[in-house]
């Protein structure tokens, strides 16, 4: 059956990063068999590594379990999960599969699959975070609740990493928070449950497209930026789509700050072994010159190198 024909909660987002493949095996195993909902699942993890998850979950969950494929529509009773750099986003009845913009350093990004979920499915959407570092999850909770859907948080201290969990409560108004053990209980009755009023898609739903532009740009590409606050919560949003919490921007700018000062360390350290080359094979006043030039690169070199180190 097509999840479009309910109209209890028949879609559920979930999404976890350190210590979730635990997390989310433990869920998925305790779904019932005939689930009536669509279970989508993004887990965080290194592009470059080839996955099993789809068959690690299979293992002891009683609902089919696949990567999702794009343009294939969504159906009740099935579990989808992200496949490896690629986004995994809801458009209407089918499944959106990309290699679209990075959202918070991730590929595939929890807030890009609620954010589509929330967007095209309304208050019959029940969100997930589960344990993970950081704060991946959080803006798109905060949509999903704009829309009319319930967020549901793994209690903190039962998390492997409580960070992401820590970052919903600061931030969202979660209708449940509960230990890892009572989540599937939990979502099998949400799931039974008539979904409340629909909300309509505007402020926070639209997060982080409903911004305004600001003086920053881009780590990852150099574009232009806006951002979008809701309630103490700062999402910045490129002109190419890439998407960061104020923590996640910040620390990619640090990065390419430190990238930045590497190259130039690397290019001081070039330069003076070229003055110095010059130096062996100079005489008179253009030797001293390039022996000034190489003392002088030498100590510029290891300024950048003191302050790389004194940043870390």
């Amino acid at each position: 059956m097509s999840a479009t024909a309910s109209a209890g909660h028949d879609i559920v987002v979930m999404g976890a990063s350190a210590g979730g493949v635990e997390a989310l095996g433990h869920v998925l195993a305790g779904l019932p068999e005939h689930l009536g909902a669509a279970v989508f699942t993004v887990l965080h993890m290194h592009p470059g590594w080839p996955s099993q998850l789809p068959q690690v979950f299979a293992r002891s969950c009683r609902l089919p379990v696949d990567f999702g494929v794009h343009g294939e529509p969504i159906v009740t009773g099935r579990v989808y999960v992200a496949p490896p750099d690629n986004q995994l986003m809801v458009r209407g009845g089918r499944l959106q599969v990309m290699r679209g913009p990075k959202e918070n350093g991730h590929r595939p990004s929890i807030d890009a699959l609620f954010r589509s979920a929330a967007s095209y499915c309304g208050a019959r959407v029940v969100g997930v975070v589960l344990t993970g570092y950081q704060d991946d999850g959080t803006g798109g909770l905060i949509s999903i609740k704009a829309r009319g859907g319930l967020a549901v948080v793994q209690s903190p201290e039962t998390a492997e990493a409580s960070s992401m969990p820590q970052s919903v409560l600061d931030h969202v108004h979660a209708d449940y928070v509960v230990p890892l053990g009572e989540m599937a209980a939990l979502l099998t009755r949400l799931v039974a449950e008539p979904a409340g009023p629909e909300l309509p898609l505007t402020g926070a739903s639209a997060l982080p497209e409903a911004g305004v532009p600001v003086e920053l740009v881009c780590p990852v590409c150099n574009g232009s930026m806006t951002q979008a606050d809701l309630e103490g919560y700062q999402a910045f949003r490129c002109s190419v789509g890439h998407v960061f919490s104020l923590d996640d921007v910040a620390n990619e700018h640090s990065e390419s700050v430190e990238r930045a000062l590497w190259a130039a360390l690397r290019a001081l350290e070039e330069s003076a072994a070229l003055s110095r080359r010059l130096t062996a094979t100079s005489s008179g006043e253009l030797r001293e010159r390039h022996a000034e030039k190489a003392r002088a690169q030498r100590q510029n070199a290891e300024l950048i190198r003191e302050i790389i180190a004194g940043a870390r």
